[in-house]
């Protein structure tokens, strides 16, 4: 029989291969897990292999197949055209697909664009602001910037009406700019759903000097395989306490004018902990579900954490079921709450936090225990700043109302009146 699991994957159609060179994306040198000179495409036995095992081992009326990279449109068009029809082949009766993709967008034409649509698909788009702080960091392999080519990628998603979003990451060339981000998005890129992603890259008393030169910039035996381990951070990372003052400054603006019309996704992951569920991983006491699967099969704990020691196992051995279900798996999910300092056990805003992302637990606590996240001045800020709206909307949902009531209120305190009863 086989394994059932509500269990979430990642596949790497085209590998650790770009068409872009960005400075902080570690995810390049993932390449160096594999043979020098493989080619970085997932074959049509691992395609299928996948799809059929996801089809036959999730849980749940929607199934999604979900395709990232390095760059997954690398892999072509007519390989996704096939991915649709194996999803179609095996999707058990009833159940929905959902088909997703994350990309630079710098490859999207009016053809990819004519396919989402036609395909129902969710594309998420990364775009780090407008053209000076986007063109700081996401540079293709000469290194010029690769904003123009982002954005008419974008504007093809749009005249077709495709389902997108904008994935933003923050560093050190944006975090002080949060507004300028967030009305660039809203304003000029008609963007109605965001993600915004803190940059940390850690690095070793070794590695660093290396790291701190770009991920993108470097090439083959030069460019070490990245993994979560040491206690410093390139010059790129944004640094904590900025972070949260980032989330704040728009939360601030989002609260009084856009709750229901734009959704950031770390607002709404913020209300779900507010309203006692747990709706990501980064947020919740365990983790484990979030996996990921690389071109030629291999399947990893998760994609922070493709890595040889994190190995779980390959689709062409094992299933996918069994492998999202497996002991070590269980154990790596399990250690995210079992590892948490005493520190964060005691905070009050733990609840919303739960320690957030292991890869990013680095740091030290103002005793000594080591395990903090470098990101807890930043969040805890954030979480403390947002508490008594997140309770304010959180019980208008209770009560079955919306939480964009919020806004009325929000705008009435900062004009100096008094809310409506």
């Amino acid at each position: 029989m086989t394994a059932r699991s509500a269990y979430h994957l990642l596949a790497k159609p085209a590998g650790a291969a770009c068409n872009l060179g960005c400075r902080y994306c570690f995810f390049l040198s993932k390449e160096n897990l594999y043979p020098a000179g493989e080619r970085a495409l997932m074959p049509d036995d691992v395609q299928e292999a996948h799809i059929r095992q996801l089809m036959e081992s999730s849980f749940g009326p929607e199934i999604e197949v979900a395709w990232q990279g390095g760059e997954p449109m690398l892999r072509g068009l007519d390989f996704f055209r096939r991915s649709v029809a194996l999803a179609e082949h095996y999707r058990p009766p009833g159940a929905r697909v959902l088909h997703t993709i994350q990309t630079n967008g710098a490859l999207i034409d009016d053809e990819w664009a004519r396919f989402f649509k036609a395909n129902n698909y969710l594309v998420g788009v990364s775009v780090d602001g407008p053209r000076d702080l986007h063109d700081a960091y996401r540079v293709d392999k000469q290194g010029r910037g690769s904003f123009d080519d982002v954005i008419r990628g974008w504007k093809a998603l749009q005249r077709r009406e495709v389902d997108a979003n904008i994935l933003c990451t923050i560093h050190a060339a944006n975090e002080a700019h949060p507004l300028e981000v967030y009305r660039f998005f809203r304003d000029e890129m008609k963007a109605r759903y965001i993600q915004l992603i803190p940059v940390v890259e850690r690095a070793t008393p070794e590695t660093i000097a290396l790291a701190n030169r770009g991920w993108g910039g470097l090439r083959g035996s030069d460019r070490p395989l990245y993994t979560q381990t040491g206690s410093l951070v390139t010059d790129r990372s944004v640094k904590a306490g900025r972070f949260g003052q980032f989330l704040i400054a728009i939360f601030d603006e989002w609260v009084k004018r856009d709750v229901g019309r734009v959704f950031v996704v770390t607002f709404d992951v913020a209300l779900g902990s507010w309203l006692g569920q747990h709706n990501s991983c980064i947020v919740s006491p365990t983790c484990g579900a979030s996996l990921v699967m690389e071109h030629n099969g291999d399947v990893y704990s998760c994609d922070h954490y493709v890595e040889p020691d994190h190995r779980l196992g390959n689709v062409r051995e094992t299933p996918l079921g069994a492998l999202a279900l497996s002991e070590k798996q269980r154990r790596f999910g399990d250690a995210k709450y079992e590892t948490l300092p005493q520190y964060c056990r005691q905070c009050p805003v733990l609840f919303a936090c739960y320690g957030e992302c292991p890869r990013n637990r680095f740091v030290s606590t103002p005793d000594g225990e080591g395990g903090l996240n470098y990101l807890c001045e930043g969040y805890k800020a954030f979480f403390l700043h947002v508490d008594k709206p997140m309770r304010a909307m959180a019980d208008l949902v209770r009560k079955g109302r919306y939480a964009d009531e919020i806004m009325a209120t929000a705008k009435a305190k900062a004009s100096g009146g008094g809310a409506k009863a």
